[in-house]
């Protein structure tokens, strides 16, 4: 008898862990979580977000750049001193990983935008969000790879353990957490395309496909955003950041936006809510992710879940008392959680939002 067994894995692995009264996890719980689902990823990505870091320097935005060399490195910092108030410069702290023996140079800023830069109407948001899309586009040899206020982002080209490992991880602590695995499959596994994708305090872990970014891209554009990056998931961070900071949706409208119902199910709604939701559908059609995906994104405020409108890629919560849990596996979440009270898969399409409390 033929006892072959492969283990269809679906993809990438993904994690988010918030605690909605913000009381702060260490970054172990995450690494260990994240660690279960090494079989998700090749090697070729992993990393961590997480919320609450930097509580001293809250109100400054903490820039993590990466640089191929030390030229890009000065070439950003004489563009930084020209429009920002810096307050505080590091290297961002690692330890040698053997598997690991090329990385970039990692640095850390915390600034403000000079106020003189905030001219006709532009916010200290749409100052930072220009800076990002105009070195990310520009300086040859730095990304900015982390943008957000209270929160940073730690990825690269390895497995979770090891990258975990790298950035010493487990001297953070965030009451929220993202992290990720990767397994590109049209994209190149290079430190800058690894997960989580960032702008401001927008941070997206994403497992799947998505077949629309041609338009994303092009609609994008139109809005000044420049996407550079060399992965699809990168549309996604820049499509929330325009829907619900620029446009003023909700979190639970711009999710009907990237995940919208089919025409089919909008003709069976009632005549109201087929109203809303085919307005919604003509005026972002090109915001519409199309293909196979499950993603989380988290923000300032809170965790957001979702998946595909036929669920193309699995995705489990679980809650235990003030803790919500999302993942690709619920063995990932066991493995930190042994009896949640509640675990569930989501439907196609649904998302699952948690708000931290005031």
């Amino acid at each position: 008898m033929n006892h072959n067994y492969e283990k269809d894995i679906s993809g990438c692995g993904l994690i988010g862990i918030i605690n909605k009264k913000k009381q702060r996890l260490g970054g172990e719980f995450v690494k260990k979580s994240l660690c279960l689902m090494n079989d998700r990823g090749n090697g070729l990505g992993a990393g961590f977000a997480a919320y609450g870091l930097y509580p001293e320097l809250s109100d400054h935005y903490a820039l993590h750049v990466m640089y191929d060399d030390p030229t890009s490195q000065r070439d950003f910092e004489e563009f930084l001193k020209e429009n920002y108030d810096v307050e505080k410069i590091e290297e961002i702290p690692t330890k040698p990983v053997p598997s690991i023996t090329i990385s970039p140079l990692l640095m850390r800023y915390f600034v403000k935008p000079h106020k003189k830069m905030l001219v006709g109407g532009m916010t200290e948001d749409d100052f930072v969000v220009r800076t990002v899309m105009q070195v990310n586009s520009e300086i040859a040899g730095a990304y900015v790879f982390s943008s957000g206020k209270n929160m940073g982002v730690f990825k690269g080209v390895s497995n979770p353990r090891e990258i975990a490992d790298f950035f010493r991880i487990e001297e953070y602590e965030g009451y929220i957490w993202t992290g990720h695995t990767r397994f590109p499959t049209n994209t190149p596994g290079w430190w800058g395309g690894a997960h989580p994708f960032t702008l401001l305090d927008w941070s997206i872990v994403h497992n799947g496909e998505i077949s629309s970014y041609g338009i994303n891209k092009r609609y994008l554009e139109m809005y000044g955003y420049k996407l550079t990056l060399l992965t699809d998931t990168e549309v996604v961070a820049y499509t929330l950041d325009l829907l619900i900071r620029k446009h003023g949706l909700d979190i639970s409208t711009a999710c009907k936006v990237l995940a919208a119902p089919f025409w089919k199910d909008v003709e069976r709604m009632d005549e109201g809510e087929k109203d809303a939701m085919t307005a919604l559908r003509m005026t972002y059609g090109s915001a519409l992710l199309n293909g196979p995906f499950s993603l989380l994104f988290g923000h300032r405020k809170g965790l957001v879940g979702i998946n595909d409108r036929i669920k193309l890629r699995p995705l489990v919560v679980a809650t235990k008392g003030d803790v919500v849990f999302m993942s690709s596996e619920e063995s990932s979440i066991r493995e930190i959680c042994p009896k949640p009270d509640r675990a569930w898969a989501p439907r196609a399409g649904e998302p699952v939002i948690v708000e931290l409390e005031d």
